[in-house]
């Protein structure tokens, strides 16, 4: 190990390579053909637009921060010493001047990041194509299939393999060098030198194109989009759309809600990454499906059994039989028939249907979990994306620049950088420290929120207007509940901010680490946020109430009792308050934030002042540069991408409300999936015609996203037997009904104990019931620890049940299907045949896809051998050597 930057100066260039652009292999200006209708070129109509750098100057006297100057041309510099070609253009604007600085990688420059960064290069195509597993099963019952449409233009399978350029005429499409790396690879490319060049100090992390726009040197760096989304007038042939255009057509349109997503076109045109988040989208909400129609007609019983319910019956008929105690300090007595209709509106969240939709929701969550990873990793072999993180990831470039040390690599013997281990544990400890203060800070909230339902209801209990003094509970509880998801929007996007600038300063050495812990900061806070409240419901509210004469109490406040239809609808209430609630913000955020911002940046760029002319011929004039401006100046206009981060914590929080606290509202699968179906339009129509195309990022499955989730299906187990046991009513009905009484009849009275002697002298002697299982003394019956014991038995056996089955279905579903086993095995071999020193150049030895069968056997010694022979095949070629410059790509045989 050694510490870097010993015997050097700050400006040391962190790619040393000089190149003779009219000397290299393969150079740019010797590529084939212009083609018509791409202009995304320079002005020389041939040499492709890989990255564009913006920034905009004021056309006032008011000059620009020389330290930026100085900056933007070092790093400028930069890039033309390392082998980037440059091209710079102007629009001026009203009151500022824009320039666009583009970016072409030749072909030597590609050829030396292609092996830096492990890019992947086609060998062989493969003929079989991906089948969904919904359209197996409908073609095997031989049903229609209305989710299936004929997308044009699907990009081709191939096995691939690292390139190596002293291998370049193994790999298939070689001959031709324009379009041998495809265009989202050269995007990988360039933003690898822009992340990695320096444009100040090292020591001080003055480095990588992200910092420069984050201090305003450059308000933009992006590549480009290719086209127009829209369809041309009159329309073209399918065939001739571009992948932009086939992806708004046969995707991101409204009218597409029921097909099938194209995930090889997403892939093609946006990466591997964000084409797994849309598979995981897809899959997801595909899987909603049995669980919302369940969960609905779970609900639909409900109402039939309010009907036919007898302790429902009880309550409405029971007239002044049960007086109830106050529930607060100054309110007043009630009669107990007066939540009939509440009571029964419980019945359709709290009835028997539940046990069976809680087990199935939990065997549902571990059974999707276990066929996702299946269909993760038959996508990421496709994709070749199958030992990414294992082999391939490569430090982060601003790890790459900033890290103070260098180390040889145990697996690979490169030298790379280095940040001391106990520094980090040191930082990722203040880190969590700060995850404990804002826990704590989302605890504050939900004392204060407990505080607000209880006072609310003694300002409304005094107010003398009797409709408000009926309904104080219900007020207070549906008030808090929106204010409480207020709150949590608010501390939502203050501790993401936080964590981003804690992330970073813990120098994780790879992006994925560094997106693991990120999202592992926000989640652990978000989960405390967002199910504090739900959680304080279900478990703790009405448990610490004391009884009438004894009441507890909180900062000199009476604890908070149940309402007066229980806690179980009072946590419904709740879960459609924050869920529902949150979903139509954001898909309201998503639907109008992006075309207002996207309506104010175009404002922003206004054209030119001109001298006043003729309406006709002005109005002339904006339409031809309306259809003439440039690629670089339409996708400035657009948003830049926010990422994916926010779109996986929308739907895990979501994953999370429909399998923890399903039991308190069998509707929730049913609000996830129509959100769900929202959900994959918005994000598409976002990513296709609003967002500045990102930079493609590989990924082998969802990442932390996964453990997450199943983090979240065995807390959603514990969850669903507490509930079933402690706050519903389905444990005390089974025992009256087995020890008491058949028909129920009797069970309200069972379930009402009455208020001791001395409450009755402190109230004007009058007697009146509560919920709970004590005697006139406040002593707890036997029927008390009867019940706990049977609540505590049925948690034990209901969690081991659940997971036992859970732990089968993992056992019998494996992780990787065989036949994605046998292709990566085969592929695998191939690159080693392909890599290989002594592989002949021009015979294949390696058969078709199509000429392997597997039912294909023989008896051994039955067939004859080819010929063996030392000498060489008459075409063999020489193949070059490795050169000793890095930099360099060796002439074609």
């Amino acid at each position: 190990m050694r510490r870097r930057g010993e015997q050097r100066e700050d400006s040391a260039t962190l790619i040393a390579m000089e190149t003779n652009l009219e000397n290299n292999y393969g150079s740019i200006t010797e590529n084939a053909p212009f083609q018509p209708g791409d202009r995304n070129n320079f002005s020389d109509g041939t040499t492709p637009v890989d990255f564009v750098l913006v920034w905009e100057e004021p056309r006032s006297t008011q000059e620009e921060s020389p330290t930026h100057n100085k900056w933007r041309e070092h790093f400028l510099s930069r890039l033309r010493h390392a082998g980037l070609l440059q091209e710079q253009r102007e629009v001026l604007q009203a009151k500022k001047r824009i320039r666009f600085v583009l970016l072409s990688a030749p072909w030597s420059v590609l050829c030396y990041y292609a092996e830096e960064i492990c890019l992947r290069v086609p060998l062989q195509v493969v003929n079989a194509s991906a089948v969904n597993w919904s359209e197996e099963v409908l073609s095997k019952l031989s049903l229609p299939n209305p989710m299936s449409q004929d997308v044009p233009s699907p990009p081709p399978d191939f096995y691939t393999c690292q390139f190596r350029t002293n291998k370049l005429q193994r790999f298939l499409g070689s001959d031709d060098k324009r379009t041998f790396f495809k265009t989202t690879q050269r995007h990988q490319v360039l933003y690898e030198i822009l992340a990695r060049t320096p444009y100040g100090s090292v020591k001080k992390g003055e480095v990588g194109i992200d910092r420069l726009v984050t201090e305003q040197v450059f308000t933009a760096a992006y590549p480009l989009h290719e086209g127009d989304f829209q369809l041309s007038t009159p329309p073209s042939l399918p065939e001739s759309l571009g992948l932009r255009q086939i992806l708004y057509e046969y995707w991101a349109k409204w009218s597409c809600w029921r097909r099938y997503q194209p995930l090889d076109h997403i892939r093609e045109y946006f990466g591997e990454k964000i084409a797994l988040y849309f598979a995981w989208l897809g899959f997801y909400t595909g899987w909603l499906l049995p669980a919302s129609l369940l969960g609905t007609l779970i609900f639909l019983v409900g109402f039939w059994l309010v009907a036919s319910d007898v302790p429902a019956k009880e309550v409405c008929e029971s007239g002044n039989t049960f007086i109830m105690c106050p529930l607060c300090n100054i309110c007043s007595y009630w009669n107990y028939s007066s939540i009939c209709i509440t009571y029964k509106a419980g019945l359709l969240f709290d009835n028997g249907g539940t046990v069976f939709l809680s087990i199935f929701m939990s065997l549902w969550a571990v059974t999707f979990l276990e066929y996702w990873k299946r269909t993760c990793s038959t996508l990421s072999h496709r994709w070749d994306c199958s030992d990414f993180q294992d082999i391939e990831e490569r430090p982060r470039p601003e790890f790459t620049a900033m890290a103070p040390m260098t180390m040889r690599n145990p697996v690979t013997g490169a030298e790379e950088p280095y940040f001391p281990e106990k520094k980090r544990f040191n930082r990722t400890v203040t880190g969590c420290m700060v995850i404990i203060i804002m826990s704590a800070v989302v605890l504050m909230f939900l004392i204060a929120i407990i505080l607000y339902r209880t006072i609310l209801s003694i300002i409304i209990y005094k107010s003398e207007n009797s409709f408000f003094t009926i309904s104080a509970g219900r007020i207070a509880s549906l008030s808090g509940s929106v204010l409480n998801l207020l709150v949590i929007l608010m501390l939502s996007r203050v501790y993401t901010t936080l964590a981003h600038i804690l992330t970073r300063w813990e120098m994780h050495r790879t992006q994925t680490k560094y997106e693991d812990m990120f999202i592992l900061k926000v989640f652990i806070f978000q989960f405390v946020n967002f199910y504090s409240s739900p959680v304080y419901i279900a478990f703790f509210k009405g448990r610490f109430i004391g009884y009438p004469g004894n009441y507890n109490t909180l900062f000199g406040v009476r604890n908070e009792d149940c309402g007066e239809g229980g806690c179980l609808i009072e946590l419904a209430q709740e879960l459609l308050v924050i869920m529902v609630g949150k979903q139509l913000i954001n898909n309201i955020q998503e639907f109008i934030s992006p075309k207002v911002k996207s309506w104010w940046q175009k404002r922003k760029m206004s054209p030119q002042p001109r001298e006043k002319k003729e309406e006709a011929e002005k109005d002339k004039e904006e339409e031809e540069e309306k259809e003439e401006i440039s690629p670089w100046e339409a996708d400035y206009q657009l948003l830049v991408c926010e990422g994916l981060f926010s779109e996986y914590l929308e739907m895990v929080l979501q994953f999370g409300f429909i399998t923890i606290f399903v039991a308190a509202c069998p509707l929730a699968p049913l609000f996830a999936l129509i959100n769900n179906w929202v959900e994959i339009r918005l994000d598409a129509q976002k990513f296709v015609t609003e967002y500045r195309r990102p930079v493609v990022e590989r990924a082998q499955d969802i990442g932390i996203w996964f453990p997450i989730l199943q983090f979240i299906t065995h807390m959603a187990v514990l969850s669903n037997a507490f509930l079933i046991a402690f706050t519903s009513n389905f444990v005390p009905r089974l025992y009256y009904r087995y020890t008491r009484d058949p028909t129920l009849t009797g069970f309200i009275n069972f379930t009402l104990a009455t208020s001791p002697q001395r409450y009755k002298q402190q109230q004007h002697d009058i007697p009146c019931r509560y919920h709970g299982f004590r005697d006139e003394k406040g002593q707890y019956q036997p029927e008390y620890f009867h019940l706990l014991a049977i609540r505590l038995s049925f948690v034990i056996i209901f969690e081991h049940v659940v997971f036992s089955i859970g732990r089968l279905i993992d056992m019998m579903v494996p992780d990787i299907p065989e036949d994605v086993e046998m292709k990566m095995k085969r592929e695998h071999y191939m690159a080693k045949e392909a890599l290989a020193e002594n592989q002949s150049l021009g015979k294949t030895i390696i058969p078709d896809e199509k000429d392997i069968l597997p039912g294909d056997l023989r008896h051994r010694g039955s067939g004859i051998s080819p010929p063996q022979s030392n000498s060489p095949p008459p075409n063999l070629k020489e193949i070059p050597e490795e050169t000793d410059q890095p930099g360099s790509c060796t002439e074609e045989a």
